[in-house]
């Protein structure tokens, strides 16, 4: 069976450094490195009374794991400004309980850039912030501003066909 639907010719499975997220309708800034999509659900083990030597598992509670996003330090301010929505410095009264969580899309794109996979992230918002890395002067490197994400589920948008190759 190939592994591609439309490119049935192609082998190569798509690059990990080829992707976008997209928050309010753009693409975040600068945008260097995003944690992965990952769900877990809790094992439930269960035994009979009468048949103590099968111990029955069961599926529990699933958890989605955070995710982080990392970009580049720029003037960009959408992770602060998003961060601010869920603890703002005017104090709990200052929150906006309408816009601190926000649905994103993830984006993984082929070679040429055009979308191939697309994930919804549902209800996410932000639980940490880091406005600037630790800041060394011998060091030779990119300063990086990160945010940790939390969300109540993810699935992929089976409306998004894979692209024909040209």
């Amino acid at each position: 069976m190939p592994q591609f639907s439309v490119n049935s010719h192609r082998i190569d499975p798509y690059k990990n450094f080829k992707f976008r997220v997209i928050l309010d309708g753009r693409p975040v800034a600068g945008l260097s490195k995003m944690g992965a999509l990952k769900k877990t659900t809790e094992v439930i083990e269960w035994r009979e009374a009468g048949d103590p030597a099968i111990v029955r598992k069961l599926p529990g509670r699933t958890k989605f794991e955070p995710i982080t996003l990392e970009a580049g330090v720029t003037h960009d301010t959408t992770f602060e400004e998003w961060a601010n929505l869920v603890n703002n410095l005017e104090g709990s009264a200052a929150m906006s309980l309408a816009k601190y969580r926000k649905d994103l899309l993830i984006e993984v794109l082929n070679l040429q850039g055009t979308p191939v996979l697309r994930f919804r992230v549902r209800r996410a918002w932000v639980s940490e912030y880091q406005a600037t890395p630790e800041m060394d002067a011998n060091a030779n490197a990119v300063a990086i501003t990160s945010i940790k994400i939390e969300h109540e589920g993810f699935s992929r948008d089976t409306g998004l066909a894979e692209p024909a190759e040209t």
